[in-house]
């Protein structure tokens, strides 16, 4: 019961650090989550990792909070997935809280307007570093290449709807793994 609790303290301490550090959002924090819970504690492997990012997605609400939870589930049970949720949301709400406080008295301060054009800036970083680990993580054939380029298509010239997108991609690649399994070949 110790040894779980010491855990537990440790996922909450943990994504509370991740929830400090990270600005925009869920594909912003996936970066820091990796370097967190796959390099330095080895909770989860990277592919892992990206199946969580999967589910998240397809999950209701923010993927930084869907992958806490599954992932404190996945170390530490239901209080795990608790303390985890727990602290990846705590800073945001206080930090949140605080700058609603203040933000109307210096919202036309110059330091102000830069430091949010730094901080965008960085998340675009993170974005496209999250961008560039999941490629690397993800099966590299003709179908995933297509699936990819069409969701793209699909949500940046059509909006079309995230989870229409999401469920239709499920969809092509079961049934393209079902056919090249039929054929004996292997995607």
């Amino acid at each position: 019961m110790k040894q779980k609790l010491k855990l537990c303290l440790q996922l909450f301490l943990t994504f509370m650090k991740i929830g400090v550090v990270t600005f925009g959002g869920g594909y912003a924090m996936i970066p820091i989550i990796e370097n967190e819970i796959s390099v330095k504690k080895g909770w989860i492997s990277g592919d892992d990792l990206l199946e969580v990012v999967a589910i998240s997605e397809t999950t209701p609400g923010p993927i930084a909070i869907c992958a806490a939870t599954f992932i404190g589930y996945q170390i530490g049970g239901v209080f795990g997935a608790f303390c985890a949720t727990f602290g990846v949301v705590l800073p945001s709400f206080v930090i949140i809280f605080i700058i609603s406080l203040f933000l109307r008295r210096f919202e036309q301060l110059e330091v102000i307007k830069y430091a949010f054009f730094g901080i965008r800036a960085g998340v675009l970083a993170l974005l496209v570093k999250a961008v560039v680990s999941m490629f690397r993580k993800c099966p590299k054939n003709i179908v995933a290449y297509l699936i990819m380029a069409a969701s793209f298509a699909a949500v940046a010239f059509f909006s079309a709807n995230v989870l229409i997108v999401i469920v239709s991609a499920a969809v092509i690649g079961i049934a393209a793994t079902l056919i090249a399994r039929k054929a004996g070949k292997k995607l």
